[in-house]
């Protein structure tokens, strides 16, 4: 995932890491004033703002409801000294959501998450993204505003509407394209790829517990455009496998 230093745009590298987080550490406020921090699991929505599928009965659950203000540490996921690895602390409000995508994309990417969607005490949150601070090797420290972060998805409706759709359709239809993506364009290790989501602009692809990101050539706003997307993709994916 590391970009090389000419390409490097912290923007890009930021919301990449976010958009294949599995796991965060959250950190809220305590009654006293004073921190505290626990492990949580991560998706994100169209618009990439971190969704996370907490339980009413949990401390970090208590400490937000009375101060919603929170930061959401996540981390590139690979070997290597964990201090040269990439990671965001995103800082903002957290806030329930009754998107239904919420729901649908973290059980896509948490399949343990589907057993405890019936109970009452568990509901969805998404953060609002005011700033962050990116970590992404050495000399590569910066701080991002919130609105860089996000995925825009205004005019991006009809894409929007159609995800659920375009995702079944891709792991029923076309599993091989999926696995080219990730193994030829994406170089990952070969395994048993799927795609989990995707918005305006990318689609994320996992295999076991590794999620990994397709940005696509150019923002897309249509169904239309994104059947067209993926075919050309797959073309050129395929070029390499041969």
């Amino acid at each position: 995932m590391t970009q090389p230093a000419a390409s490097f745009d912290p923007v890009v590298y930021a919301k990449r890491l976010i958009r294949e987080a599995r796991t965060g550490a959250l950190a809220t406020l305590n009654e006293d004033g004073g921190p505290y921090a626990s492990l949580v699991t991560v998706s994100t929505l169209p618009d990439n703002s971190p969704v996370l599928f907490l339980s009413n009965l949990a401390k970090h659950t208590a400490n937000f409801k009375r101060d919603p203000r929170v930061s959401l540490l996540v981390e590139e996921h690979r070997p290597g000294d964990p201090l040269a690895i990439g990671r965001v602390s995103i800082m903002g409000k957290i806030a329930l959501t009754d998107d239904p995508a919420a729901a649908r994309r973290h059980v896509a990417r948490h399949a343990t998450a589907k057993g405890f969607v019936r109970f009452p005490d568990f509901s969805w949150y998404r953060v609002e993204m005011q700033s962050a601070h990116l970590v992404a090797g050495f000399g590569r420290i910066v701080g991002i505003e919130g609105k860089e972060l996000r995925t825009d998805i205004a005019g991006a409706e009809e894409l929007v509407a159609a995800e659920d759709g375009a995702v079944n359709h891709m792991n029923e239809d076309h599993r091989e394209a999926i696995s080219l993506y990730a193994t030829k364009l994406l170089k990952a290790q070969e395994g048993d790829w799927r795609m989990v989501s995707l918005d305006p602009e990318g689609c994320d692809l996992m295999a076991g517990e590794t999620v990994r990101r397709l940005d696509f050539p150019a923002r897309l706003t249509k169904a239309g455009d994104l059947r067209i997307t993926l075919a050309k993709l797959a073309k050129e994916a395929r070029a390499l496998a041969a």
